[in-house]
């Protein structure tokens, strides 16, 4: 029987359709699952998370001290051993201001704030103790640290063990769907949480 070619060709244009859709579906599905690679269970996700050597985040802030409290949408950035990058979005008048560690070292860019004046009145976001590969180092270095899984999030806590009475307990928690970090929490030396980190977006293991 002869197939005539218009027919021919359009159901060859509908199987390359119904390809291209299958394929794009399961590419989404890949990027966006959180990590496929890692086991399901708390400990295997807990693992992953404590021995990351990167990430991207876009976090948003809130500085709770005895005056006030202050709100912040920050960039961040690290990769191991030593580097760690937060650019401020939020608030205009800081917006651009760049801290960056790297050994041991800080350095405060792009900013028409002199350094007195950014000690005095943000001093809270120059602390590392905002950025993630900093709770991971307390976690490891503690033996109070605790594991455990409610609510549908992995709860990750610990306890710092410093003079500094403002960071003393840190908690994090990781969504079980999609193995990522949600939220960070650090209390001070009477329980209070003052500093309340959201992790809007945060990409692990993404620095080359």
């Amino acid at each position: 029987m002869k197939i005539n070619k218009k027919v021919f060709l359009i159901c060859i244009f509908i199987i390359l359709i119904i390809a291209i859709i299958f394929f794009a579906k399961n590419i989404y599905k890949k990027n966006n699952s959180g990590n496929t690679n890692i086991g399901n269970s708390t400990k295997e996700v807990s693992d992953y998370i404590l021995n990351i050597n990167s990430y991207k985040a876009d976090v948003d802030v809130t500085i709770t001290s005895n005056k006030n409290k202050n709100r912040y949408i920050l960039k961040q950035e690290y990769k191991a051993p030593d580097f760690a990058k937060q650019i401020v979005v939020e608030p205009s008048n800081i917006e651009g201001l760049t801290i960056i560690n790297e050994n041991n070292n800080l350095s405060i860019n792009n900013t028409k704030l002199n350094l007195n004046k950014i000690y005095d009145n943000y001093n809270y976001i120059t602390e590392n103790h905002l950025f993630l590969n900093t709770f991971i180092k307390n976690y490891k270095e503690c033996s109070d640290s605790k594991l455990e899984e409610k609510d549908g999030q992995i709860i990750l806590s610990t306890h710092i063990k410093n003079n500094n009475k403002y960071f003393i307990n840190k908690t994090l928690y990781i969504d079980t769907n999609t193995k990522k970090p949600t939220k960070l929490e650090v209390e001070d030396i009477s329980k209070k949480v003052i500093v309340y980190i959201v992790y809007n977006e945060i990409t692990l293991n993404s620095i080359k």
